[in-house]
Formats: structure tokens, C-alpha cells, sequence
């Protein structure tokens, strides 16, 4: 029986579920107070709760409230809120580089005379160690044990260093390595959906469960109704220590989806629709909410699966509200009973609660989606939004789409030990991988399916294809054990690899050396096929120069053919057995023995008991001894965990910001450069700037390891900034990779930027739309800073790293409509001087001054996309740390 009592006084009711009674900020008095709340979107409902549960009078006033409500009048709004999250969520390639800081903050506060217990988190932070396992090995029964030895051997020391910060740090708790994706973990366990607490005045208190993660696919928790989106580490490092986040109120979209899914149609189809939609509407800056009829179609892993790719869409976050399918995921998952019941019963009390009598919100802008009309797709080669359906795959490789990769003729080299060529547009990786699509159920079963139904009759995997599997959760291996699945994937080659992100952010580990000779050496343009959500280019391996994202039965059909060449659906994948040609439609699952086999094999107790001591981990994780100290002692020389530099010499009034006088361009980019381009993820070459710091300090390069695993480590990371080897500067035409022009010398960005340094001189980087896409990954910005560029100039900003360089002290100005690069017609010679930075106030115009080589001048106009007043606070500070550093220690 659920009681609610209100005083009609205040927004603070109570709720009692069961025998336990909770207070809460009623969305109801706030609307009698107010106005109407019953046609607000329900993420923008999440929202007001927080205004109303921390309003001040300072930092949150009533005007916020008011505003949050009158945001119906014009679905649009400029004014800036804080907002504070309830808890953080983090992986260990950014969430190393966190504890880094949180560990030299803890030193510099120190020195400064502070109390160094101040720097520790004072929400809820769970770090999820899920981006270090590579595919070493693969198709075999040892893959996986493999794997998790070499993972342990490379990344001890990281390892340790987390678990010093889990003891050292409070109200943080690491899950180990080999548990699942941080994302996948969330949703299955972390994720309450309604959060409570005990108030300084004892009461409990219950509130919508939300979260900021520091990587870009913590949206996918979005699908259970927990308004989250991905930031950088620094800005999440702020969260942790109180500092609320500050934003413009979202606009938000609304996207109607009708019908159900036709016969044999997966939710990945579902999901590169939408998001080739929704990146055709433009939503950068935007919440997404989903509504509509459609919704009672939905699970909530198909929810979950859309959720998660809203960076890839380019919203803020992609929201599903709660409702009944959401309380009966959470008793699938094995959630405490307590748990469900609070959520369903504060949900309804508050009008959070979606059912079919539930009003459509309105909304900023709408499109609709009849789910009926989605169509087996892909997505690629090198963009997650181009789709492309399955039977034209073939020709956006050999099209003028493609021309850019694909030479006049195919140039075809024999592969010794292989039976066939190798050619351009064969498939050398074919990956079931990612938080986007392990986290369901059903395009897993199917790829099972797919691979019994295709061992019955005999087909393979081809030989030169590099096979893996690496679910989301351990759950996942139940499941397909349960259904007896695993021997049929393991058949063709599909063995376990890791519980990880492995190929989908780079750690696809190395293809066969023969092979890796034959591609490079003949320029073929290989081709990947991933159940991933991103196929930047660089960024899956650096053998692989076409990427598609496709569901994972797909990614096991892809195997079979060993080719993106050649029409899917009318050719045949091989031969059968008997001879016969074998078609996809041949081995292709029907829905409905898809649902008859997770009905029969998929069951709460899974959930229970892989979560059930969740973070204790394996043996080599309990093996690993450390101490728990205020401070970390820095190991002298480490590649891996370094003191980084931001705080030296810092005191307690930050220096006054200096203009911009004659600064050079240290690289001139493109559209679509994405955070991969800026900070790449994955190997290290050998004759790169990290590279050979690495070597000059005793490193093998086998024991390299990634730019991702070194996030610790500044020396590595600042050499590794724009080390993309698929990034164009377009200051060098023709030349692929980090490189630029010093004094006319061609050069890696990185040594010109330190000889720009030596001679005193400011740097810029210039591009084009849609600057800092893909993950949120802080280095981006780091290294940005640490080479020395003062400002970004770009036509647009993702929102993400625009947020991480203004925490990072870096002025992102945005071109003025009309003037782009190109306009300007830029070459890399010459500067450029800003003025007045001191006084510069959020979104104000900023006038650029441009030197021409023969030294005459110009001037262009931008906007300072420095959004909020926050934000300009930490500008002035050089950074996000250093304000909220100041900000303890006084």
C-alpha cells in the first residue's frame, strides 16, 4: 500500500512504500505554485526535481524553477542553471587520468595549505575497469584466459593505482577487470532509476537516479528512465567535488515512434536509422526524448540500444521515460524488491510515470519514425550515421562514395598459408563487441542462431577473417551457454575474447603478420564489420581503412562471406556441405525462435548471481596488495602514472589571462574531426613522438601497450595529441597523419609545438563542423593544452569537448555565418592575435585579427562559445580544477 502525505506549505512531500517511509520534492506543489508540468517532457520534469531539491536561493533560485516550468511557452530557453547530479560513472581509460588528478590535487591542495581530505568525491562514483583487454588472442578455447593474463601483465600498475584510489578515496568503488562494460554494468546493476539518501536532518529522501559518466555512451542508461549523459574527466572530477554542473536549459526533441519492427529487423537496424535522422535534424546541444505508441513495442534493451547512441546522433542524451517495461527489466535483472517498488510508486507520485494515458509532452522540434519502414542496414565506412541498407553495401564500397579509398583497379595479393587472395574490401575483423548491442539479448541470441543454423550446413568463417566475442556482461556467457549458443559460435571461430570494449575503441588487438604485410604493402583497403557504435577512421586498427557497424548476427554473416564487395542478400555466402549455395535468408532466425529461446534460457537468478559480490573480482584482482594513504607516492619514471603539471606553481589568485598576440596555427582540420582524431585510443607507432619517449625510457615496443592505457601518463599522451594516423592537416596537402610545418620544416605536431613553445609563440588550431566528435574522452583537451594552443576556431563545436576546453583553459570561438576556413583561404602561414581576452564574457562576438605572410591584415568575426558564467569562472582560473582546487583550499 502506497501513502503519500504533503505539506501544501513546501515542495517536500512523503511517500510510503511498504514500511518504509521517504520525503521527496513534489513536482505537483511545484506546479500548483507555478503552473501546469503535466505537458512537460519528462527529462526536463527530471530536471525541475533537481531545481526544486537544491534550490538556495544562491546557486538555484526560484527563478530556476520558474524558468525550468516556463520553459513551455517558447520550448526554448537561455538561461543557465546548475545542476547536480546524483552520482558518476567512469572507465579506466578516463578514469585513470581522474584519479591522476584527483591524487596531484590532493598535493597541490597540500601545498597550499589545505586540508587534502577535501579532495574526495561527495557523491556516489563507480568506475567500471572495462577498456584494457585487447584481442591478442581469438578463436580458440584459451582465447579468453589468454587475454586476461596479458591484460594483467600490461596494465598491473594501472590496476594497482586504481585500487589505491578505491582505498584512499571515499564513496568510490571500482568494479574489476573481467566483470563487463561500464555501460552494460549500469543498466544491469548500478542504475536505480529512483536514488535515496539520509538528509542532514536524518530523513530518507528519494530523488530520480541520474549521472554524469566520463565517457560519451553513459546515455545508455537513458533507457531505463536515468537522465545521464557522458562529460569529460575534468568536468566529472568537479561533480565529484561538489561543484554543480553548469548548462543553458536544453532544448529538447521529440522523435514519435510508431508501428513495430518487421520480421527479421534488429534494434541495431533501428538504431543507425535513427541516429542517420536524427544527425540529418541536427541535435547537437539537445536532449532527445522518445514517445509515442511505438514505445509499448519496444524492450528495454531496444530502448537501451537507441539511448546509448545519442553521441553518435549528437544530442546530449537520448531519453525513454519510465514505465511498466521498466520495472519489469529491473525484476529481470534482479533488482531488490524494495528497490522496483520505490521506483514505481515515487514515479507515479510525481508524474514521471509513462502509460497510455499519458498527455504527448511538448516539445522544441519533432520527426517521427514508423518502425514498420526500418530496413536491414549498416553503417559506414568511416561515419556512424551513414547508413546504408544491406543490399547496397556493395556498391557504397565500389561507388563514388568510396572513391577516396579504392584504387582503379583492385590490386589483389596472394596471402601465403591462406587459400584466397586478399583484396580490397574483404573482411579481416568481424566483431561482436560493444556496450551497444551486448547489452541485448536479442541480436545475441540471433547471432547464435545464425551460427547454428550456418554450422548445420556447413559454412565456415573464412580463414583470413579475425573472429572475436566480447559481451557486455558475464550474464551474456549464461544465457548463451543456457541456450547451448556458445559451442555453436565457437564453431565458427566467435570464442570468448574478453568482457570489454576490446575492437569497438580500438583494442582489436593485431591481424596475422602475413597479412598485415600483404595490406599494407599492396594498399588494400580492408574491411572491418562490428557490432560497435563507432568506425572513426584509425581508430578500429591500423590496417583497416573501411569500418561498418552492423548487428551481430550480421557481423557473423559478414564472417562467413569474408567480403563487403558483393551484394549481401543475392549472393550466396558459400557453400554448403552438400554443395548447395547457402544464402543469408537460409540461415537467417525468425523472431519467433529468437523470443522462444531467450524466454526459455534468460532468468533473474543470472542477474543475482553474477552481481551478487560484483566487486571482488578475480583472484588476480584480489591479489593485487596496496595501502591506503591521503597521498599517492609517485613513482619515480613511470610511463604509466605521472605527476601531470597542471598545478605547478599555482597559487591561491590565478595569474591574469593573457591576449592572444600573433598566434600560428599548429594544424588546419577538416569537418568531422573527431575526439579519435585529436587523442587516438589505440597503438602506438613505433616512430612516433610517444613511441620514441617510450623506447628512450626502456619500453619494448611490445610492451607498448595504447594511447588509451597511457592516459596516466601526460609525457605519453601530449606526444600522442593529433597522432591520429588518418587525421589530414591541411597545411601539409597530401600528407597523412600528425604532421605540420615548423618554419617551413615539415614535422609531427607534436616536436613543432614544442619549438613554438621555445620561441614564446601562442598557437591556434582552425577546422571546420562539427569539431570534437565521438567519445568524451578529457585528453582531447589535455593535450590541446599542453601543446599550447591557447584558442580553437571552428565552424561548430561538439558539446563535450567545447565543455573540455573551456575546463582546460582553452577558448573555443566559433566563425561567424559565411566565414569558414576556406573563405578566409588559410594556408598554415599565417597569424592570428585576439584581443581583450581578460574581458571576454559567454557568447559575446570576438573579432579575430588575421597577418598574411606579406603582412598585410584582416579581421573576422567569431563567437566566444564560453556558454555560461560557470564557465567563464573556470576560464579565468585556467581551468576547471584549478577554480574548484582554489575554491577547497580557501
Amino acid at each position: 500500500m502506497t501513502a503519500i502525505g504533503q505539506d501544501t506549505l513546501s515542495t517536500r512531500a512523503t511517500l510510503t512504500v511498504g514500511a518504509k517511509s521517504y520525503d521527496y520534492y513534489s513536482l505537483a506543489a511545484a506546479a500548483a505554485k507555478y503552473g501546469d508540468i503535466s505537458r512537460l517532457p519528462f527529462s526536463m520534469k527530471v530536471l525541475l526535481e533537481n531545481m526544486l531539491r537544491f534550490e538556495d536561493g544562491k546557486t538555484v533560485t526560484t527563478d530556476d524553477v520558474k524558468a525550468v516550468i516556463d520553459w513551455q511557452i517558447d520550448k526554448r530557453s537561455d538561461r543557465e542553471i546548475q545542476y547536480r547530479p546524483a552520482r558518476v560513472l567512469m572507465q579506466d581509460f578516463t578514469g585513470v587520468p581522474c584519479v591522476v588528478d584527483l591524487a596531484a590535487m590532493r598535493d597541490a591542495i597540500t601545498k597550499l595549505g589545505g586540508d587534502p581530505a577535501k579532495i574526495n568525491p561527495l557523491v556516489p562514483v563507480h568506475l567500471v575497469i572495462d577498456h584494457s583487454v585487447m584481442v591478442d588472442e581469438f578463436g580458440t578455447p584459451k582465447a579468453f584466459a589468454d587475454n586476461v593474463d596479458l591484460e594483467y601483465s600490461r596494465n598491473f600498475e594501472r590496476y594497482e593505482f586504481l585500487k589505491w584510489g578505491s582505498k584512499a578515496l571515499d564513496n568510490f568503488q571500482v568494479v574489476p577487470p573481467g566483470t563487463g562494460i561500464c555501460h552494460q554494468v549500469n543498466l544491469e546493476y548500478i542504475g536505480h532509476g529512483v536514488w535515496d539518501s539520509v538528509a542532514p536532518d536524518g530523513k530518507a529522501i528519494a530523488y530520480p537516479d541520474t549521472l554524469v559518466g566520463t565517457d560519451s555512451h553513459t546515455t545508455m542508461v537513458n533507457g531505463m528512465g536515468v537522465l545521464g549523459w557522458g562529460v569529460g574527466g575534468i568536468e566529472a572530477e568537479a561533480a565529484m567535488l561538489g561543484q554543480p554542473v553548469s548548462m543553458l536549459i536544453p532544448e529538447v526533441v521529440g522523435f514519435k515512434l510508431t508501428g513495430a519492427m518487421s520480421e527479421g529487423i534488429t534494434a541495431t537496424d533501428l538504431v543507425l536509422t535513427v541516429t542517420q535522422m536524427l544527425r540529418a535534424k541536427g541535435v547537437v546541444g539537445r536532449f532527445v526524448e522518445f514517445y509515442g505508441p511505438g514505445l509499448d513495442t519496444m524492450t528495454l534493451a531496444d530502448r537501451a540500444t537507441i539511448a546509448n547512441m545519442a553521441p553518435e546522433y549528437g544530442a546530449t542524451c537520448g531519453f525513454f521515460p519510465i514505465d511498466a517495461k521498466t520495472i519489469e527489466y529491473m525484476k529481470l535483472t534482479g533488482r531488490p524488491d524494495e528497490t522496483v517498488a520505490l521506483v514505481e510508486a515515487y514515479c507515479k507520485a510525481q508524474g514521471l510515470w509513462h502509460d497510455e494515458n499519458s498527455p504527448d509532452p511538448v516539445f522544441t522540434d519533432t520527426l517521427e519514425l514508423d518502425m514498420g519502414t526500418v530496413q536491414a542496414s549498416l553503417a559506414g565506412p568511416k561515419r556512424p550515421q551513414d547508413r546504408v541498407s544491406l543490399n547496397k553495401v556493395d556498391e557504397i564500397f565500389n561507388g563514388d562514395l568510396f572513391k577516396v579509398y579504392k584504387k582503379e583497379q583492385a590490386v589483389r595479393a596472394a596471402v601465403e598459408g591462406r587459400p584466397d587472395d586478399i583484396g580490397d574490401g574483404d573482411v579481416v575483423i568481424a566483431a561482436i563487441t560493444s556496450c551497444t548491442n551486448t547489452s541485448n539479448p536479442s541480436v545475441l541470441v540471433a547471432a547464435g542462431l545464425v551460427a547454428r543454423k550456418a554450422r548445420a550446413k556447413g559454412l565456415t568463417a573464412k580463414p583470413w577473417v579475425k573472429t572475436s566475442l566480447a559481451p557486455g556482461s558475464q550474464v551474456v556467457t549464461d544465457y548463451l551457454n543456457k541456450a547451448g549458443l556458445t559451442e555453436d559460435l565457437n564453431a565458427l571461430g566467435f570464442n570468448l575474447v574478453g568482457y570489454g570494449c576490446t575492437t569497438c575503441i580500438g583494442n582489436s588487438g593485431p591481424l596475422a603478420p602475413e597479412l598485415s604485410t600483404a595490406i599494407n604493402e599492396n594498399d588494400i583497403v580492408a574491411a572491418s564489420v562490428l557490432s560497435g557504435n563507432r568506425n572513426f577512421e584509425g581508430r578500429v586498427s591500423p590496417d583497416v581503412r573501411a569500418n561498418f557497424l552492423a548487428s551481430p548476427p550480421l557481423v557473423v554473416a559478414y564472417a562467413i562471406k569474408g567480403t563487403v564487395t558483393q551484394d549481401m542478400v543475392e549472393t550466396p555466402l558459400g557453400q554448403g556441405s552438400d554443395g548447395e549455395d547457402v544464402y543469408l535468408k537460409d540461415i537467417w532466425p525468425s523472431n519467433a525462435e529468437i523470443a522462444e529461446v531467450m524466454a526459455a534460457n534468460i532468468d533473474d537468478s543470472m542477474f543475482r548471481a553474477r552481481y551478487g559480490n560484483v566487486y571482488a573480482g578475480d583472484a588476480k584482482w584480489r591479489g593485487i596488495e596496496v595501502e591506503g594513504s591521503d597521498t599517492y607516492t609517485w613513482r619515480a619514471g613511470s610511463t604509466y602514472v605521472a605527476n601531470p603539471p597542471y598545478f605547478e606553481g599555482m597559487t591561491m589568485t590565478p595569474a591574469p589571462v593573457m591576449d592572444i598576440i600573433e598566434a600560428r596555427p599548429l594544424a588546419i582540420l577538416g569537418d568531422s574531426i573527431t575526439t579519435d582524431h585529436i587523442s587516438p585510443a589505440g597503438s602506438i607507432k613505433a616512430d612516433s613522438p610517444a613511441g620514441k619517449f617510450l623506447m628512450e625510457h626502456q619500453v619494448s615496443k611490445l610492451d607498448f601497450n595504447s594511447y588509451g592505457a597511457r592516459r596516466g601518463n601526460h609525457d605519453v599522451m601530449m606526444r600522442g595529441t593529433f597522432a591520429n594516423i588518418r587525421i589530414k592537416n591541411e597545411m601539409v596537402p597530401g600528407v597523412e597523419g600528425g604532421m605540420t610545418k615548423y618554419e617551413g620544416e615539415v614535422m609531427p605536431i607534436y616536436d613543432a609545438a614544442m619549438r613554438f613553445k621555445a620561441d614564446g609563440t601562442p598557437l591556434v588550431v582552425i577546422a571546420g563542423k562539427e569539431y570534437g566528435t565521438g567519445s568524451s574522452r578529457d585528453w582531447a583537451a589535455k593535450g590541446t593544452n599542453l601543446l599550447g594552443v591557447r584558442a580553437v576556431i571552428t565552424e561548430s563545436f561538439e558539446r563535450i569537448h567545447r565543455s573540455n576546453l573551456v575546463g582546460m583553459g582553452v577558448l573555443p570561438l566559433q566563425f561567424a555565418e559565411g566565414v569558414t576556413r576556406q573563405t578566409l583561404e588559410l594556408d598554415g602561414s599565417e597569424t592570428f592575435t585576439i584581443q581583450h581576452v581578460a574581458d571576454i564574457r559567454p557568447r559575446q562576438d570576438v573579432t579575430v585579427i588575421l597577418t598574411r605572410a606579406d603582412g598585410t591584415t584582416e579581421t573576422f568575426e567569431t563567437r566566444c562559445r564560453i556558454d555560461t558564467v560557470n564557465e567563464l569562472e573556470y576560464f579565468l582560473n585556467g581551468g576547471i580544477l584549478q577554480y574548484v582546487l582554489r575554491k577547497l583550499a580557501a
